[in-house]
C-alpha cells in the first residue's frame, strides 16, 4: 500500500468550507482542535443536556444542537459512538443535510452494516487516525501527528479523495503518513483487531495467566506485576522496533519460552476461533448482537463492566498503583 504524505494533501480544498464535527468526545475533542488550528471553520454539533457541550464551550467552539450545526455544513464529520449514530442520522442529520454535502466519519461501522444509508448526491468518506484522541491531539501540537487512514464510500463529486486527504492534513495525519483503504477492510480489521488481540484478546491472555498463578498459590501482587504491569513494557518495546527488537532486549531464557510454549497457548484451535470471531464481524452477527445490546440498555454491557472491576487483578492492581502512587508523591 502506499503511504500517502502532506505533499500528497491539500487543505485548500476545506476553503470556504464548514466542519460540522457532530460529537464532543475524545475523538471529536481533538480532531476537532486539529482542525481549528489548521485554519478549517469548525462549529460543534451535541445532542442538549450532556457535558460535551459545554467542554466544547470552554475550549472556545461554537456549540449549537446537531440540526442546526448539519444545517450550517459542506462537510458533517460524525464521531459519535458507533451505537448512537444510527438514530442521530435518521432524526437529526438526514433531514437537515445540504444537498451535496460530505458525509465523513472515523469508522465505518454504520455506512457497511446499513444503519446509516447516504443521499446518492453526498460524497462519503473516512478519515480515521490510528490513535487514541489523547495522542492524537498530543502529536499535533508537538508538531507532528499519528499516523492514519482515509477511505472513500461514495465519489458524488469526484473530490471525495481529495476531500478526505485534506481532512487528513488538517489534523496532522500527513505527516505521519496515511494509507487509503475501503470502508469494509477499515470496518472489519478495526473490530476484529479490538476483539481478537488488541482488547479481548489481550484482557483474557492477562487475566487467565494472572489467575493460573495465584491458583497455583503465588502472591496475587507479584502475579499483577507478571501478568499486567510488565506488559507496557514489552508492547513497547515491540512499538518501537518490531518483535525481534524486543527479542533482542529480553533475556535468551525469555526468547526460548516464547517459541517453545508461545505456541501452545496461542495454538491452532485459537487461530480458528480467531477466524470464527472475523467471520462473525464480515457476516453482520457482531454488529446485530451489539445494535441489538445496545438498544435494550447494554445490560449485558453494563454488568461485565462490573464484574471486571471487582476481579483480583483490578483490585490487586488499584491497591499496588496506589502504593507507587503515594511514594512518588512523598519525594
Amino acid at each position: 500500500m502506499k503511504i500517502l504524505h502532506d505533499s500528497d494533501a491539500d487543505m485548500g480544498v476545506l476553503a470556504g468550507k464548514t466542519v460540522a464535527v457532530i460529537g464532543f468526545g475524545s475523538q471529536g475533542s481533538a480532531q476537532a482542535q486539529c482542525l481549528r488550528d489548521s485554519g478549517v471553520k469548525v462549529v460543534i454539533g451535541v445532542r442538549p443536556g450532556g457535558p460535551s457541550g459545554q467542554k466544547a464551550k470552554e475550549l472556545g467552539f461554537e456549540v449549537v444542537p446537531i440540526a442546526a450545526a448539519v444545517k450550517r455544513a459542506e462537510i458533517v464529520h460524525i464521531l459519535l459512538p458507533d451505537e448512537h449514530q444510527g438514530d442521530v442520522y435518521k432524526a437529526e442529520i438526514a433531514p437537515n443535510l445540504k444537498k451535496g454535502a460530505v458525509l465523513s466519519c472515523s469508522h465505518g461501522f454504520n455506512i457497511i452494516y446499513q444503519q446509516i444509508v447516504p443521499p446518492a448526491d453526498a460524497d462519503v468518506i473516512l478519515v480515521a487516525p490510528k490513535s487514541p484522541g489523547s495522542e492524537e491531539r498530543k502529536a499535533f501540537l508537538q508538531g507532528f501527528g499519528v499516523p492514519g487512514l482515509i477511505a472513500v464510500h461514495q465519489d458524488a463529486s469526484g473530490q471525495a479523495k481529495a476531500i478526505a486527504l485534506g481532512m487528513a492534513k488538517a489534523m496532522g495525519f500527513t505527516r505521519a503518513g496515511v494509507l487509503e483503504c475501503t470502508f469494509a477492510q477499515e470496518t472489519y480489521e478495526d473490530l476484529f483487531g479490538e476483539q481478537a488481540v488488541l482488547c479481548g484478546g489481550c484482557v483474557e491472555l492477562v487475566k487467565a495467566g494472572f489467575e493460573t498463578l495465584v491458583e497455583a498459590g503465588y502472591p496475587p501482587e507479584m502475579a499483577y506485576f507478571e501478568c499486567l504491569h510488565e506488559l507496557k513494557l514489552i508492547v513497547d518495546l515491540i512499538y518501537e522496533g518490531g518483535i525481534q527488537k524486543m527479542n533482542a532486549i529480553i533475556s535468551n531464557t525469555a526468547e526460548w519460552g516464547e517459541y517453545v510454549t508461545g505456541p501452545k497457548i496461542i495454538d491452532a484451535a485459537a487461530k480458528q476461533r480467531m477466524k470464527q470471531a472475523l467471520k462473525e464481524i464480515e457476516d453482520g452477527t457482531f454488529a446485530r448482537n451489539w445494535l441489538a445490546e445496545a438498544k435494550a440498555g447494554a445490560p449485558t454491557l453494563l454488568r461485565k463492566r462490573q464484574e471486571l472491576g471487582s476481579h483480583p487483578i483490578e483490585v490487586v492492581g488499584k491497591e499496588i498503583r496506589a502504593l507507587f502512587e503515594r511514594k512518588l508523591e512523598t519525594k
